[in-house]
């Protein structure tokens, strides 16, 4: 296999809603970023040497201040986003995964971002602006609420594919 080094990694997180429900966070980027007042979730570049999943949930962690003890799953969403960005006048791609929280698990915002968002899948896809978003609003909702499907998704926090 030739290797592909993406540039970002995207991280997606969800939890059980209220009622059984779910719920996706969106977090809306800072003023003086690029592209401020975004609706996006995790969002973040590789470091030199990383392994991708390490950089998803680095990036998790910086950006939310979530940590391993706080994570119930890890999902790779089959997903590679490609897009244009004229700020570096490159075409930039990035792997997405997903996490599910476990149960009171606290969201503290950094830097990159002033407010946060518990919302359904519906509003979700309303205040997203990018169909790759989108798409994988609907991935989640497909893919990680089957439990026939999800097990299929499912990474360890080391990377692995959970089930072999």
């Amino acid at each position: 296999m030739s290797p592909f080094r993406p540039d970002i990694v995207d991280v997606w997180l969800f939890r059980p809603a209220p009622g059984g429900d779910l719920e996706i966070l969106l977090l809306r980027r800072s003023p003086g970023r690029i592209l401020p007042g975004l609706w996006q979730c995790v969002s973040g570049r590789l470091e030199p040497g990383e392994t991708i999943p390490a950089g998803a949930l680095r990036e998790l962690r910086e950006e939310t201040g979530i940590g391993a003890e706080q994570i119930a799953g890890f999902y790779d969403l089959d997903q590679i986003n490609q897009f244009h960005e004229p700020s570096v006048g490159a075409v930039i791609s990035g792997v997405i995964f997903a996490v599910r929280l476990r149960g009171g698990a606290e969201v503290t915002l950094s830097h990159e971002h002033d407010a946060m968002r518990w919302v359904s899948p519906g509003e979700a896809l309303e205040l997203t602006v990018w169909p790759a978003y989108r798409e994988s609003i609907r991935r989640i909702v497909e893919n990680l609420t089957d439990p026939a499907r999800v097990i299929w998704f499912e990474l360890t926090l080391a990377g692995e594919r959970a089930r072999h």
